[in-house]
């Protein structure tokens, strides 16, 4: 098992940033693809970033392409989201998850390849 703790959302005006980390539990954190998903009210889970397991290839989602940055430090079991030039349609709950294939892809936009999952953080961005 594997627990996921977001912490580091807040509330940010238009134009400002914020860095989100993601400390997990367990030996082999390491081994996981990490993502970034967020959730705003009404709408679908969208997916964010995404990085593999050694921080050598990322994906990202359109929406936030160009300026937001995950990446990951695994001798301390976490992974960041670093997040520049926020608008107020990135408010969300963001939250971490680990993906125990190892493998980084295309499918890494896709929740169902994540095995665990935080229980998330609000960001909020004021106009």
């Amino acid at each position: 098992q594997v627990q996921l703790v977001e912490s580091g959302g807040g509330l940010v005006q238009a134009g400002g940033s914020l860095r989100l980390s993601c400390a997990a539990s367990g030996r082999t954190f390491s081994s996981y693809i990490m993502g970034w998903f967020r959730q705003a009210p009404g709408k679908e889970r969208e997916f964010v970033a995404a990085i593999s397991w050694n921080g050598a290839s990322t994906y990202y989602g359109d929406s936030v392409k160009g300026r937001f940055t995950i990446s990951r430090d695994n001798a301390k079991n976490t992974v960041y989201l670093r997040m520049n030039s926020l608008k107020p349609e990135d408010t969300a709950v963001y939250y971490c998850a680990a993906d125990r294939s190892g493998v980084l892809g295309p499918l890494a936009r896709a929740e169902g390849r994540y095995d665990y999952w935080g229980q998330g953080t609000q960001v909020t961005v004021s106009s």
